[in-house]
Parts: C-alpha cells; structure tokens; sequence
C-alpha cells in the first residue's frame, strides 16, 4: 500500500489484497451510473465490491452539507471539511476493505478535491500535501464532459444549480449559466495538469452510456486479470 505522503502512522504495516479504482468526474458526468454498473459486473463476476465517495463520512459527511447549506464557506474551511471526511473513509471503510480484499469503486477522490481548491486559489504543493495520508489507487478514470453539456445535464436532472458547483462563491460572473461554464473548465483544465503526475487516465464522457461502461469495465477486467497472473 503506497501513500502519497506520510500516510497514516498505524495503517502504514497494513497488507492490502484489495484493489482500489477511482472514477472521478463532474456532477452531470454520469459518475454514479458507471459505478453502479461497475458494481453489477464485478460482482457477477464473483468480486466482493465495496463503493466510497465524498461527503459519505458517518463523522462529519451530514456537517458538510448543513454547513454549506447554512453559509458560504471559506476556501481553506471547505478543503478541511472535505478533507476530514475523506480521512474518516479512508481510516474505517477504504484500508479495511482493500484488507480484507475487496474492490473498493470510489465515486470521486481526493483529485476532485484538489482541483476544486487549485480553482479557489489554493496552492496545488498546499493541496498535495494536505493529502499525504491518502492511499495511491490502482486505477483513476476521469470522466471528461464538454460543460455546455454538464450545464445540460445537471439543470435537467435537478432544475437548478449547486452553489459551489457554479463557482459561485469565487465570484466568476454575475450570470450563473456563465459561472458553471467557467468552473467546470478550470476543474477541467486541472485535471490535464494532474493526468501524468496522478496517472489519471481520461475517459470521453460524453458519448452514450452504455459506450462508456464497455470502455471503462474493458480497463478494469483488464487490470484485474492482469493481477491474476502474478
């Protein structure tokens, strides 16, 4: 198990049979229809699965939504809200699946994490080490969408649009259609910065769902045949 920093002092001895993929990608990318298929297959396939994602922390993932809901947070504030509940996954859900062997399919990771930031003005070497306890997955898929689409799909599906979604506590535009525009190509646009450092690979999200799903389970099917052979 490979860390990014200084990992987690009493985990660090931990033997992981596990395999831990990420899918990351925008609200509208359709992230959470790919896990779910995902799952499906590779439990037919006889894989014990385990999902995680953000904001789903039992210590404090209900905070971070009664605190956004409440006020505009500060920059710094929201990264270690988001921060804390990654880590409280990662200590009691993540380390002990990937234990005791399960695939562990993460909806978004600390990669959507930073990028939010990085567009907020953090610095990315501040972001980066505020994540050194944080597991290196095996895979990490970005679901790439054009963000007229995004805009699209999100206004379609919930008839309005996420505060911080939109970028609108930085102060982009006035116009909320403009603001989201803006933001998803600065989340975008960190995301190609991260490609090589992370081993991000990015997925053409925009095409049919079921295109998608074929792409992406021939990646994982492949991964994990691959580790069968060892």
């Amino acid at each position: 198990m490979n860390y990014y920093g200084e990992g987690i002092t009493y985990l660090k001895k931990v033997e992981t049979k596990g395999s831990l993929i990420v899918l990351e990608g925008p609200d509208g990318s359709g992230r959470s229809t790919q896990i779910d298929m995902i799952t499906t297959k590779l439990e037919a396939d006889g894989h014990a699965v385990i999902t995680t994602g953000l904001k789903r922390s039992e210590l404090i993932g209900a905070g971070i939504l009664e605190a956004k809901h409440k006020l505009p947070l500060g920059k710094k504030t929201l990264a270690l809200f988001y921060a804390a509940d990654f880590a409280d996954q990662l200590e009691h859900k993540v380390i002990p699946a990937l234990h005791a062997g399960y695939v562990v399919l993460a909806d978004r990771y600390i990669y959507t994490l930073m990028a939010r930031s990085s567009v907020r003005g953090i610095s990315r070497s501040w972001s980066h080490d505020l994540f050194g306890f944080a597991i290196q997955p095996d895979l990490v898929f970005y679901l790439d969408v054009p963000p007229v689409e995004l805009f699209h799909r999100v206004f379609q599906k919930y008839g309005t649009l996420d505060y911080y979604e939109s970028g609108a506590d930085i102060g982009l535009s006035d116009d909320l259609f403009e603001s989201f525009v803006l933001y998803q190509k600065g989340i975008a646009k960190e995301f190609r910065l991260m490609e090589a450092k992370y081993g991000i690979v990015p997925i053409d999200g925009g095409r049919p769902v079921a295109e998608v799903n074929v792409d992406l389970q021939k990646r994982i099917d492949s991964y994990l045949a691959s580790l069968r052979r060892r």
